[in-house]
């Protein structure tokens, strides 16, 4: 009798199982085919709108910094600004860690990568900390950037990840 039962729980737990593992690689895979949701693209935009301001406002810089969203980038980069040699600045921003934790991308990585924009537009190419100079920080500040880090503290992502009520 209790074998029987066990049995029949068993099954149950293994089909529940299955379904959940189901709706988990459906979810990631429309993720990872689909740009991103029409919300988090109007984040990303009022952020950029909010960091033009701030940038002209602070550091009287008019020029404007394409971000661009791509799921090219490595996976333990967050996001990256690159100067290229003919001195255009660019800001890529990891599709993938969106699905991990799109406010610290917005509020935290946009402000990280838009602060090493405005270096390289000042030609300030400082090799000092990596790139995270007191000057780096401080314009991250300028530009609302929550937390200002040379890396990315794991911790702020796993809380996000574990938020069972957003």
């Amino acid at each position: 009798m209790f074998i029987q039962q066990l049995k029949k729980i068993f099954l149950i737990v293994v089909i529940l199982s299955c379904f959940l593992l189901t709706y988990l690689w459906y979810d990631n895979y429309l993720f990872s085919t689909n740009p991103l949701s029409k919300e988090i693209q109007n984040k990303i935009y009022q952020k950029h709108q909010t960091l033009k301001y701030l940038t002209y406002k602070y550091f009287k810089i008019k020029k404007i910094f394409p971000i661009i969203v791509s799921d090219e980038l490595d996976s333990s980069k967050f996001g990256m600004a690159v100067y290229s040699k003919d001195s255009k600045i660019t800001i890529y921003l990891n599709k993938k860690r969106f699905k991990e934790n799109e406010d610290y991308m917005i509020n935290d990585v946009i402000p990280h990568e838009y602060a090493h924009a405005i270096m390289f537009q000042m030609r300030d190419f400082s090799d000092e900390n990596s790139g995270h100079s007191k000057k780096w920080q401080n314009i991250c500040k300028k530009l609302e950037g929550l937390r200002c880090d040379r890396f990315v503290n794991h911790q702020d992502i796993l809380i996000e990840k574990t938020n069972l009520f957003k």
